[in-house]
């Protein structure tokens, strides 16, 4: 039993350096400070970036565009906290680290007429508030490493999962973004028709294929041929230029602009609902009981998901995303806790950090924290010049392009899963997967995992190999 406290090898790891580090002098602190937000901000690609940016907003726009349409949220509000938010995490942890909104109070507050604006703003004071303490005083470290892994890649691939099959319903149906609902079935043609949804995502296969392994794989055999000669032939080097320029293309920009271009041309009168200056910013108001539904009804159902999804597994796909660098759960959580104790108090939507929209930027390129600190900059400036306007325009936005952003997003995100190996980390794995996905609890889905997960342990007591409760954490 006393392999129960044996960290996983990325908790290690992460020891290892911190105690190999070499220390800082105290004037040369704010210098090295500097340099590091500095050098988290490089871009390792400017179009690839920038493409990345693309890849969190097939989850982003949606829900925000709900909220606003329903509830009234100030848009402008949001964009300007969201952005400042995006900047910042870009400069603290110098990946494509996403902001997105919270979806269990989103979807919360979209089912019940009563659920307004100060019971959305309590639920998002609280969800952080907890998030907060939890990583402040060290217990989500606690949870982190007595969770296994196969538990948390069940989430991820529940997730995953999710976002795709909302994708395909983005694709297949025409939604009433107010109401966040489906309703009659999507045309082949038009400027949001099945077609262009499918040449969507056709093109983006095409330009990414299936991602950065392939082509880590496609640059070897390239190299393969320069050495044996092969590259000499004309045709070959015309065909390797060929693909480099159809490779280097940002499709998720391309896209995304196409569906702006769209937007215009199906609805030109959109034009006269903007509105230039920003909303104005003032302090919500919350009585004693908005603070209690806005507890039991969001703040609950949130924390799981906000635990598991937004932390946990967000920390887990960042160090296997990017294993050069450092990332701890208590700072996610931390950032997660401020991001909505101070935004909400002004009417921000609650936003946590997600591995959807991770994954979703990483599958389209962005490698660095400029990532989102370009989006973050864009979302300011929007919130400053066109304010709570922009919620009209982009409601004319073709959702089915929104949609393959979407379903690539998550493709990436379940793709995560694929280092289950073994049976036992298999069957964890996917009754998580599955009772998230039919019982849309994150929760409840993890309860039933870790019963499975400590089953397994017990049934192997007594073998040589048992290693623990924790066994199957690797």
């Amino acid at each position: 039993m006393a392999s129960q406290n044996r960290s996983s090898p990325a908790l290690e790891t992460i020891e290892n350096q911190a105690e190999t580090r070499k220390p800082m002098s105290i004037s040369s602190f704010p210098g090295t400070v500097m340099e590091k937000l500095k050098n988290n901000l490089v871009f390792r690609s400017k179009w690839a970036e920038l493409n990345g940016a693309m890849g969190d907003l097939g989850t982003y726009i949606p829900i925000v565009l709900a909220l606003t349409l329903s509830k009234n949220i100030n848009l402008g509000t949001t964009l300007i906290f969201t952005g400042i938010y995006n900047i910042v995490t870009g400069l603290i942890y110098g990946v494509p680290m996403p902001v997105q909104p919270m979806k269990s109070i989103a979807a919360a507050a979209l089912a019940d007429t009563e659920f307004g604006v100060a019971e959305i703003m309590a639920a998002g004071i609280l969800t952080g508030g907890i998030l907060f303490v939890l990583g402040a005083t060290g217990l989500m470290h606690l949870v982190y490493k007595l969770i296994p892994l196969a538990v948390v890649r069940g989430i991820q691939l529940a997730q995953g999962l999710s976002f795709a099959l909302t994708a395909v319903k983005y694709v297949r149906y025409n939604q009433d973004m107010a109401k966040s609902k489906s309703g009659d079935g999507r045309g082949w043609l038009g400027l949001d028709g099945l077609v262009l949804a499918i040449v969507c995502a056709c093109f983006v296969i095409i330009v990414n294929g299936a991602g950065e392994d392939e082509r880590q794989e496609e640059e070897a055999t390239a190299d393969a041929r320069v050495e044996n000669g092969a590259q000499g032939e004309p045709k070959q080097r015309r065909k390797g230029k060929l693909r480099k320029i159809i490779t280097s293309l940002p499709s998720a920009f391309i896209i995304f602009l196409l569906g702006v271009v769209f937007l215009f041309i199906r609805s030109p009168k959109v034009v006269k609902e903007i509105r230039f200056g920003p909303s104005s910013i003032s302090n919500v108001k919350i009585t004693k009981s908005q603070w209690k539904k806005g507890f039991i009804k969001g703040a609950i159902p949130q924390l799981p998901l906000s635990i598991l999804n937004s932390v946990i597994a967000v920390c887990k796909l960042s160090m296997d995303l990017f294993p050069g660098k450092i990332f701890t759960v208590t700072s996610l959580s931390v950032t997660v806790g401020l991001m909505n104790i101070i935004g909400c108090w002004f009417g921000a939507i609650p936003t946590c950090h997600g591995a959807g929209g991770l994954a979703g930027q990483y599958k389209f390129g962005g490698r660095s924290g400029g990532c989102v600190a370009l989006l973050g900059a864009a979302k300011l400036i929007l919130g400053l010049v066109l304010g709570s306007s922009l919620a009209k325009v982009l409601n004319q936005f073709p959702v089915g392009i929104l949609g393959v952003l979407l379903l690539f997003a998550g493709v990436e995100l379940a793709m995560a899963a694929r280092d289950m190996n073994s049976k036992e980390q298999a069957i964890v794995m996917l009754i998580c997967t599955g009772v998230s996905l039919v019982g849309s609890s994150a929760a409840l889905g993890f309860v039933c995992a870790m019963v499975v997960h400590i089953l397994l342990w017990l049934r192997k007591w007594g073998e040589e190999d048992n290693h623990g409760p924790l066994a199957l954490h690797n």
